[in-house]
């Protein structure tokens, strides 16, 4: 376990066996656990990195890194959301934390969803934002896009960020063919299991997102005990996700209230 001091924040970081990963994972603050699952070809600090310093005071934030990404290793296998959550799941069993909150973003959000679908009894909350759950959620042209990604449209300053943390800066392109692929090949996760969440839920969208407004409000109606915040702005923007942030960008322009609003509620 490291310890790292930055000029607001100390967190500790380390590596986990997971699945035969070595997943990377950093851990800020006290109190109780909110996991923060990045979106695809991302490092926790790319989509979280704004709104952990908000986040961290109130909360025992546990920011991963899954498989191919960042700093924790690859595998043979392609990506997927299920294994994904598999792969958190036991990270937090082998840190001995037996239920957390859990907040994805984008990929990270399906991710979220997968964990609250496969391992209930380890999820209090449930925080999908900018999450898809069918192909049906985002514009045709996005598929179009995917079919045909390459390294040089990925964007500039996740492919700095994961060269400046990786232990192979050469498995950019194995990570980027392998976002790509799961994103062609995915496949709608069924309504019952949508249904099946029981965790509440908090399901957030910027109004001019990739993933339409039509598809959050189809997951709310499904999810039972679910809310729905419509927030202006692209996707992530809400989070100050690296690629959406201004140079007027505010902290005051993140959703950090409504989400421990969210949060510190009673369940039920």
């Amino acid at each position: 376990m490291t310890t790292t001091r930055t000029d607001t924040l100390t967190f500790k970081s380390d590596y986990s066996d997971v699945n035969g990963l070595k997943m990377y994972y950093e851990i800020y603050g006290e109190g109780k656990p909110l996991v923060l699952i990045h979106g695809g070809g991302s490092t926790i600090q790319t989509t979280f990195g704004r709104v952990i310093p908000l986040l961290a005071p109130h909360r025992k934030l546990i920011a991963v890194e899954l498989q191919a990404h960042g700093r924790t290793s690859d595998r043979e296998n392609e990506l997927s959301f299920e294994q994904d959550a598999d792969d958190v799941a036991l990270l937090l069993q082998n840190l001995n934390i037996p239920k957390a909150d859990i907040f994805g973003f984008s990929n990270g959000g399906t991710t979220a969803l997968q964990i609250a679908i496969r391992h209930p009894e380890q999820v209090d909350k449930v925080i999908a934002a900018s999450a898809l759950s069918k192909r049906s959620g985002v514009p045709s042209a996005f598929w179009d896009f995917m079919s045909q990604a390459r390294l040089d449209n990925m964007p500039e300053q996740l492919q700095q960020a994961y060269k400046e943390v990786a232990s192979d800066p050469e498995g950019l392109q194995t990570m980027h063919d392998k976002d790509a692929r799961r994103m062609v090949t995915f496949k709608d996760i069924p309504d019952a299991q949508i249904q099946s969440i029981k965790a509440p839920t908090l399901l957030i969208i910027g109004d001019k997102d990739v993933i339409t407004q039509e598809h959050a409000t189809e997951m709310h109606r499904l999810i039972p005990n679910s809310q729905l915040a419509i927030i202006p702005g692209g996707h992530g923007e809400y989070i100050g996700e690296i690629t959406t942030l201004k140079p007027d960008t505010q902290d005051s322009d993140f959703v950090i209230p409504l989400i421990e609003n969210f949060l510190q509620k009673e369940n039920g």
